[in-house]
């Protein structure tokens, strides 16, 4: 059947306006009143405002919903009291109705859509920020997951994005310790390539490509006759979810299991091509009954270059053996500026915390080294050198990669997993080799049309 190319979620000047209305009050207002208790001293509810923030974004849903949860976990991108609360903020957000979802399955699939299915049931079984997922059964009796995205979702980005400029505008007034000019547009240019679910497809053959020799990890396959450019059908994956397996208490065998899967599952792609799952929640997961995992949800991709992924070994490297030298022009292949020795000690306090897991040539749990409450103390202290030196920063390439390690980080600390990942780091990085990488990036990111990031930072 022909797909209709009829759209009901257009960049219309009518809904940008909307939108931007809706969220207006919320962060505007919100961030003006904390900029004003900062710089005058007024005083300032931040509990009950940074409450009011949360519970507003959670019930627009939508890509400032997923920006905050973004934001939330990049140290001193936003101030203490928004960032406590957003990390709190659920990706389940109220789903559409059954005639929100009949209108946007007829602009995909057409007016016959439902003759693709046995049956496609009215509630969703996921709901998040950009879109619903269904559980539903093609013709051929197949279980399939049709994620299915919000109405309007372009004009919102582009209205969500401009409330979040001006918010960061009003922070930085209040405090220009670190300047995240380049994480606004990092997140606005992650945002756009989500809504793209035919490039997400892509983002999903590349990974079982990359993770085509690990029979531990398990991704769905794609119904591309009923997918389209805002609908991705794909193979159903049976798996109980990482909060439903921890719940049958497993034994530490079982979670050291679990967690190496995960472990090998986000960095393989990473250290042999440069590629990140960048959205490692524990909802990503499910584990099947022998163990193995599913990976699911590709929307969040970043692809990195060849040079700096030597960077972040290098990094590994130099806080290992005390280098300094080699960490200047590790942060530099990140690209921050101005690397100097000053900066590259408060940057070290970071990093040291971020690969604590696999300097620690030992099977000890995580909760040693990388709890949250440590993370914040680290945090701090970093913040305040920052303060000191003048202030940096954030190059574009930190956001993904800091929100990923922390994420994957977490992960593993909610298993309280007991291996030795030094171990198994050192096995992934074995054989790398920068030009060896870049033309493998060359070949593969051609194969599966998506953009090579060495040519871009040729450029």
């Amino acid at each position: 059947m022909q797909l209709m190319t009829e759209r009901f979620d257009d960049d219309r000047l009518g809904a940008r306006i909307k939108r931007f209305t809706q969220v207006g009050t919320s962060v505007g207002g919100l961030a003006a009143q904390l900029a004003a208790n900062r710089l005058l001293g007024t005083k300032l509810d931040g509990d009950k405002h940074s409450a009011e923030l949360r519970a507003k974004l959670g019930d627009l849903k939508g890509p400032l919903m997923k920006a905050a949860q973004m934001l939330a976990h990049i140290p001193d991108a936003l101030p203490k009291e928004y960032a406590d609360e957003l990390r709190e903020l659920q990706s389940n957000a109220p789903p559409m109705g059954w005639s929100f979802v009949k209108r946007r399955m007829k602009g995909e699939l057409g007016p016959q859509w439902q003759e693709h299915f046995q049956d496609f049931p009215k509630e969703a079984v996921a709901a998040a920020s950009l879109g619903q997922v269904h559980k539903a059964t093609l013709n051929n009796g197949e279980v399939v997951a049709a994620k299915l995205q919000y109405p309007d979702m372009a004009s919102a980005v582009e209205s969500d994005m401009q409330q979040l400029k001006m918010a960061f505008g009003i922070f930085s007034i209040a405090d220009n310790s670190i300047d995240v000019s380049n994480v606004y547009s990092e997140i606005g240019a992650r945002l756009r390539e989500e809504l793209d679910y035919k490039r997400e497809a892509r983002h999903l053959r590349l990974f079982g490509h990359l993770l085509q020799d690990e029979p531990n990890t398990h991704l769905p396959f794609i119904y591309d006759q009923v997918s389209t450019d805002r609908l991705l059908t794909m193979e159903w994956l049976e798996g109980q979810s990482l909060v439903d397996f921890l719940a049958t208490n497993p034994s530490q065998e079982e979670r050291n299991q679990v967690a190496r899967n995960i472990f090998r599952a986000w960095y393989i792609p990473f250290y042999s091509c440069g590629v990140i799952h960048a959205d490692p929640h524990m909802g990503n997961y499910s584990v099947r009954d022998d163990l193995s995992i599913n990976l699911l949800d590709f929307g969040c991709v970043r692809l990195f270059s060849a040079r700096f992924i030597g960077g972040v070994i290098d990094l590994y490297l130099a806080v290992k053996n005390d280098d300094a030298d080699l960490a200047a022009k590790a942060y530099a292949a990140w690209n921050f500026e101005n690397v100097t020795p000053e900066l590259v000690e408060v940057l070290n306090l970071w990093a040291g915390f971020i690969m604590a897991p696999i300097l620690a040539d030992s099977a000890g749990s995580l909760a040693a080294t990388n709890s949250g409450a440590m993370g914040i103390k680290v945090a701090q202290q970093a913040t305040r050198e920052l303060k000191r030196l003048g202030g940096i920063k954030l190059p574009a390439e930190f956001v993904f990669m800091d929100r990923a390690a922390v994420g994957i980080g977490s992960v593993l600390l909610r298993l309280d997993a007991k291996v030795n990942w030094a171990e198994e780091f050192q096995e992934l990085i074995a054989d790398f080799d920068v030009d060896t990488m870049a033309q493998r990036q060359k070949e593969l990111f051609a194969e599966y049309d998506l953009p090579d990031p060495n040519v871009a930072e040729a450029k």
